[in-house]
């Protein structure tokens, strides 16, 4: 069954005495697992098999940890039918079952069905039988022997006969999940904005955090939008990490995210639902982000507990939940793009617009967001209200922005994979002695940074997200050596104080 990440083997055992009738589950066993006494005995009787009226005993094991879930209604079904010889022994011989059973005996799909694939095949079963409906997940697995059944007649059938026509993986083409992202808009249609542009550009090619400002109806959103339309598309690992989140998640049980996902938790989100945990630790909206994007639009309105608890996935890319018998740990490797106003009200600064806070609510405003969150931002823009010259600029297929840009993110990002050795490791994630030994400076570039480190007094970490920031600048530019105009443009994304 499903744990976290990972998956766990739970082995079902089955006793039957002579006794009053009686059908039990033990080993830790939750409410969902209890109930599925009346779904299995009702599969199984609608099925056209027979259910023993005898004292029925099903034990879960291991018995130390808890078993939550739907998972275990077939072979809990399976069991009974061995422990009545309507199935033999060697029937189950190195082969892992998993399906929720409906009333009349369907194999309906179950959620974390990679996790499940994954635990088979480390743990030597040879073929996996699960509902026909979670088949599309289940070709993302190679070298596996993965059946699909319509219901249990049908299952049972072909291990009593050994003639197999279930359908198999073999059988399937992946079918892609439909996902509502909303983004549509590309730099095309953003007007004017040419510093949010290049920033953006910048973000992406690297994965840098960025932090757009400005006042109301600047544009912060639909840019933030727009980066969903630049990122490059999911590579085959990528796509089993993203799909085996969602599955968990319940998001997904039957198709295969091919598309990097766009999250945007509205800020009254509670710290659960973007952390993740719940009584079964569940991975929460950081997690779901995982090679995309995680769009916090209104940065200062989400709670301090939220903010700060973004601090520790920012850095190490994973989170692990822990609750009361549980401690999962989930990869969140996201891209942070978040958007704020200047001011409570939204105007200062602005030229047509007069700020009517005063310097106490803007400080306030401004306190939400602690020094280390910032710190941990690679790039932060001011936006301005564009102009109506600009707003009416028209735009034709021939000289769309919007793909010379994507396509120069994509020369960027296999310059890094070619330095790197590796998909999905991009400049934003070099460790200081990755940085040391990989990225060379000019004698110009140290001799700015070294300036600038004085002068701006930079922690260790602004230090070296400017370099990073500098060596996605050089990549877009096809530079192998950091020069110091890279640098320069790199600092120039730094929040002012």
């Amino acid at each position: 069954m499903p744990c976290g990440y990972d998956g766990k083997l739970v082995f079902v055992e089955g006793d039957i005495n002579k006794g009053l009738p009686a059908f039990n589950i033990v080993g830790m066993a939750n409410k969902t697992i209890n109930e599925a006494k009346e779904r299995v005995r009702s599969a199984i009787i609608n099925s056209g098999f027979s259910f023993p009226a005898r004292k029925i005993t099903i034990n879960l094991a291991p018995a130390d940890f808890l078993k939550d879930g739907s998972w275990l209604d077939l072979p809990i079904a399976l069991s009974i039918l061995v422990l009545s010889k309507q199935l033999l022994p060697s029937d189950m011989n190195r082969r892992l079952f998993v399906g929720e059973l409906s009333l009349n005996g369907d194999l309906r799909a179950v959620k974390g069905i990679i996790n499940i694939i994954e635990l088979a095949k480390k743990s030597g079963f040879y073929e996996v039988f699960l509902p026909i409906d979670n088949l599309p997940q289940a070709v993302l697995i190679k070298d596996m022997k993965v059946y699909g059944a319509r219901n249990l007649k049908e299952l049972v059938c072909t291990l009593i006969t050994g003639q197999n026509n279930l359908k198999s993986t073999d059988d399937v083409k992946i079918t892609k999940t439909d996902q509502k992202t909303g983004f549509l808009n590309t730099l095309d249609h953003v007007k004017g904005q040419k510093l949010a542009k290049r920033a953006m550009q910048i973000a992406v090619a690297g994965h840098h955090n960025l932090l757009i400002s400005g006042p109301p109806g600047a544009g912060k959103t639909m840019l933030a939008k727009v980066a969903a339309n630049l990122l490059p598309e999911l590579t085959t690992e990528e796509i089993i990490e993203v799909t085996k989140i969602y599955s968990m998640a319940g998001l997904a049980t039957s198709g295969v995210i091919t598309r990097r996902p766009f999250r945007n938790p509205h800020h009254t989100a509670s710290i659960i639902s973007i952390i993740g945990g719940g009584v079964s630790a569940l991975p929460g909206e950081i997690s779901l982000a995982h090679k995309g994007i995680l769009f916090l639009d209104e940065l200062p309105e989400y709670p301090r507990a939220v903010l700060e608890a973004l601090r520790q996935p920012l850095e190490d890319k994973t989170i692990t939940v822990s609750r009361a018998g549980k401690k999962n740990s989930y990869p969140a490797d996201f891209m942070l793009i978040a958007t704020m106003n200047p001011c409570p009200c939204g105007f200062l600064g602005d030229k047509n617009h007069e700020c009517k806070c005063t310097e106490v609510q803007i400080q306030n405003y401004h306190k939400k967001l602690s020094g280390p969150l910032m710190d941990r931002i690679d790039m932060n823009i001011t936006v301005e209200q564009v102009n109506n010259e600009d707003l009416m600029a028209q735009v034709t297929a021939k000289n769309s922005e919007h793909i010379v840009v994507k396509n120069t993110i994509t020369e960027a990002i296999s310059r890094q994979k070619s330095r790197f050795k590796k998909n999905g490791v991009y400049n934003s994630s070099l460790s200081s002695y990755q940085i040391s030994t990989l990225l060379k400076l000019s004698p110009a570039a140290e001799m700015l940074l070294k300036s600038a480190s004085e002068s701006l007094s930079l922690s260790a970490r602004s230090y070296f997200k400017t370099i990073r920031v500098a060596r996605t600048i050089a990549d877009l530019e096809g530079c192998e050596i950091i020069e110091g105009p890279h640098i320069a443009e790199a600092l120039s994304f730094r929040k002012r104080t």
